[in-house]
């Protein structure tokens, strides 16, 4: 009966060693820098009650005459 020999696993690589292996040596042009975080793409989030309360607004603010006037058809 054969004895399987359990594989070698891999040890993770830092980033220095991963280019290392990819490309070799480092020179002087290539250096790595540290990112500042991402800042927060949205700084306020509506709740759907805001959402539905300026929707409101905007709905009661419109002129009564144009708001039931129909629109003009792209076809002519």
């Amino acid at each position: 009966m054969p004895f399987w020999r359990k594989p070698d696993r891999l040890r993770p690589l830092d980033e220095a060693a991963a280019y290392a292996r990819c490309h070799g040596d480092r020179d002087e042009s290539v250096r790595i820098v540290q990112l500042p975080p991402r800042r927060a793409r949205y700084d306020h989030l509506a709740t759907g009650e805001e959402i539905r309360r300026r929707y409101e607004e905007r709905i009661d603010g419109r002129d009564p005459e144009t708001a039931l006037a129909p629109t003009p058809s792209a076809t002519g």
